[in-house]
Order: structure tokens, then sequence, then C-alpha cells
């Protein structure tokens, strides 16, 4: 069996919402309704009926404006912006559901340690244990400088100071020993003070004295994701991780990600097989493989339009950290030709872009190349679960992060067709053992 998980890739911000964008037909009232909770129960509740283990919520806060230098391109599409703070949907989402977990994104330069210690904890327990972290370190000037900075961290030292962050959350989440809490009315006694600690901490990037002023929750300390295929980010990855957004276009190379993963993992002290590696994915699934086949040529069709172009150069200039206009470069230059060096943000996704592109331009690059794909997952729901299951049966596990636009069509499609048929191949849960996130996450 493998791991189903969510990718919510525009957070708690504005989904699809308009045919013209590029965004397809049924996007229903996302235009006036993304800011309010039901698409998103909607969603927890359709994937908790598909055996999900979590979804997983994208966050930025800023208004990306490296693009052609104005934001104006990010605020007539809505990329990335308006967005909302997740942090208060994931109750919502969990009170209206009884298994599924919920991870948000935590920044390490927005979330000082002991604010995220305790705002995890509190969803901890809102939770009833089915919350995670999702650690970045963010990736553009525009964040930073919305939390004080001048300009951004240079890549390895956000690394650095994530990798201390973790430590520092981890050590405060882990501040009341287990029996802490006394709770005897009658005896008037609460707490053993003698097993509360302060944790006295002082490094490179943070200083937190600790404890923590409220009681573990029932995962006690949480479990954490990650996101990165630089050697700074597996580094963070292998020594904090429970599960990880892992980034591969061929079943080798996924396979070959994992192995060097779980060798990471097992270097640290820890149990590889304590974490789960989940492959994202935009899988095409319709009734039948002609239909299925149909939409994904559609849907490189699109590709290659003037819209997706400019998403694709809008979201390259963001995906350097801001550091590179490709708005501002010639579609016909030949990308052997563009410098790469100045980027400062997401230096594995902006290499897989261009892998292979020699001798392209940049043109040609845009409207065939992107960070995510379909990993051939196209077809009917039972051809496409014989994909995902041939693909795991080389890669070794652990599952897979869906990765496509939040409409409820998409939510049935995944939860009432590719779901059953991964069920009847006996691929994915037909139920929840487990009452927390990471006792599911290590169920298999």
């Amino acid at each position: 069996m493998f791991h189903l998980g969510w990718f919510l890739g525009s957070g708690f911000g504005i989904q699809a919402w308009s045919p013209t964008n590029g965004d397809g037909p049924w996007t229903g009232t996302n235009v006036t309704d993304w800011m309010k909770p039901d698409i998103y129960i909607d969603l927890a509740k359709n994937l908790e009926r598909g055996g999900f283990d979590y979804i997983l919520i994208e966050d930025t806060a800023m208004v990306e404006d490296s693009y052609r230098g104005t934001a104006e391109t990010s605020l007539r599409r809505g990329f990335m912006a308006p967005k909302n703070d997740p942090m208060p949907l994931v109750p919502l989402m969990t009170r209206a559901t009884e298994h599924i977990g919920v991870i948000p994104t935590f920044s390490t330069i927005q979330y000082p340690p002991y604010l995220a210690a305790r705002l995890g904890t509190t969803l901890d327990h809102l939770t009833e244990g089915r919350v995670g972290m999702n650690v970045v370190t963010s990736v553009t000037d525009r964040v930073a400088q919305n939390y004080g900075y001048e300009q951004h961290l240079d890549h390895d030292e956000r690394y650095r100071m994530a990798m201390e962050w973790s430590d520092v959350v981890k050590a405060l989440q882990g501040s009341w020993e287990p029996g802490a809490v006394v709770a005897d009315p009658a005896g008037g006694v609460y707490a053993d003070h003698t097993k509360v600690h302060p944790i006295d901490h002082r490094g490179e990037f943070f200083a937190s004295r600790g404890p923590l002023n409220t009681i573990p929750g029932p995962q006690g300390v949480l479990p954490i994701c990650s996101a990165g295929g630089s050697e700074m980010g597996r580094q963070l990855a292998a020594l904090h991780d429970d599960t990880m957004i892992a980034l591969s276009k061929t079943p080798e190379s996924a396979k070959a990600y994992r192995e060097d993963m779980r060798a990471r993992v097992a270097a640290a002290g820890r149990n590889p097989d304590d974490v789960k590696f989940l492959f994202i994915v935009t899988p095409t699934v319709r009734a039948t493989d002609a239909e299925a086949e149909e939409a994904a040529r559609q849907a490189a069709e699109e590709l290659r339009s003037d819209r997706a172009v400019e998403y694709n150069l809008w979201n390259m200039s963001y995906t350097s950290g801001g550091r590179i206009d490709f708005g501002a470069i010639d579609p016909d230059t030949p990308v052997d030709h563009i410098d790469l060096s100045k980027q400062n943000g997401e230096y594995t996704s902006i290499e897989k872009l261009f892998e292979g592109q020699s001798g392209k331009t940049l043109r040609e690059v845009v409207a065939t190349s992107h960070q995510i794909n379909d990993l051939g997952f196209v077809g009917s729901p039972e051809t496409v679960a014989a994909k995902m299951d041939e693909f795991m049966q080389h890669v070794g596990g652990d599952g897979f992060l869906i990765y496509l636009p939040t409409t409820r069509m998409n939510m049935a499609i995944i939860a009432d067709g590719l779901a059953p048929a991964l069920r009847r191949r006996g691929l994915v849960r037909d139920e929840y053992t487990g009452a927390t996130l990471r006792e599911n996450l290590r169920a298999f």
C-alpha cells in the first residue's frame, strides 16, 4: 500500500476562478467564495472518503512584483494573491472530519520558534492530533521585507536557520515531561513543576528561554514536512521530516531520490521507515482512457498559449527568489545564454525546469518544461491506478501528493473515481487505524 496527500497549491487563497484565466469550466463560485471555509471543508470531507493521509496547505505572505517589475500580473490574474492566513482554517477542516490530517505552512522567517511551537501545539489540541507543520524558508525578498529584513538570506543560510528553528520548536514542544500534568482537583495540583523545564536556547539565529506555556498536545512534538531537492534541503529533511514533498519526473529519478533520502535519514540516526516521501503529481483522470488522453492533449496545447506562457515566466521569476525577471528576457533567447547564477530561491526547481533543455529558446522551454508533471498518469481510474501501482513498485514507496486545481469536479474525480480504483487493487487504505496524523503516516 501507499499513502496519499493533497497539495493545496494556492493555500487559503484564490482558487481556480476564471475560465478565461485557463482555469477550466468547473470553477463554480470560487471568485467570490474562496475566502470562506466551505470549499476547504468539502475538500477535507472528500479526501477523507478517499483515504488520504493529509492535506498540505501552501502559504506565501507577499504580493509578488518581480515579474516585469510590477504587481500587475500577480493581481490581474490572482497569482499567489490575495491569500489569507491558513492557521484559522485548520480546525474548521478537522472539525468537519474524523481522520484526515492537515499540514499548514510555517515559514521560518514569519514564525519565531516560540510562536510556532505554541501555535502548533494549540492546533494539535484543537484537531485532536491531526495537524503537522510544513516547514519552509520562504523564497523571495518581498516576503522577507514584510517581516523586517532588507532582503532575504542566502539559500544555504536560510536552511541553516531552518535546521536551528526546527530544533528549537521541537525542544519547546518537549519542554513538558511525560507526567508533568497531574490534573488532580482533589489534591489541588495541576502540574508538577519539576517536570517542566526551560530550554535556554541561544544559537546563531534564535534565542528562546522556554518552557512552552501550554501542555503537550496529543502528538507531543508535531510531525514535520518539508520540500527541498538541494543538498541543504535534503539535510533538513533527513534530520526532521516525518513526511516530505518529493519532486521527480521519472520512476528512475524517483527511486534514486528515495534511496538517497532514506540513507540520509539512517545516517542521522533515525528509522527511514518513519519518513514518508510523497511524489507530487498532476494526474489526468477521466471516465475513459480516450477522454483522459484528449484532456491531456488539450492541457498540453493550453500550456503553449500566451496566458500559460505568461504564468510560467511569472512563476519562474518568483521561483528564482525574485532575483531574475524572466519577463525582461527576450523569449527567443537561447536558454544557454541565460545567467541563472543570480537566483536565490528554489534552486532545484529552477534547475529541473532547464534540465535537458540545452539548445532551446526560453519560449520553447516555458511551453514544454514544468516543475511538476503527470508522471504519465493519464487515463481512466483503473488505468491510472495501475500506472501508480507500477510506479510505486519500481520506486519502493511511499506515496503521492496530488496537485490539481481545487474545484469540486476534481474532488469527485479523485475521491469517487481514482481512490476507489486504488482500493480495489489494495493500494491505499480502506480504513484509518490511527488516531493521529503521525500514527496514520506510520500505519504502513
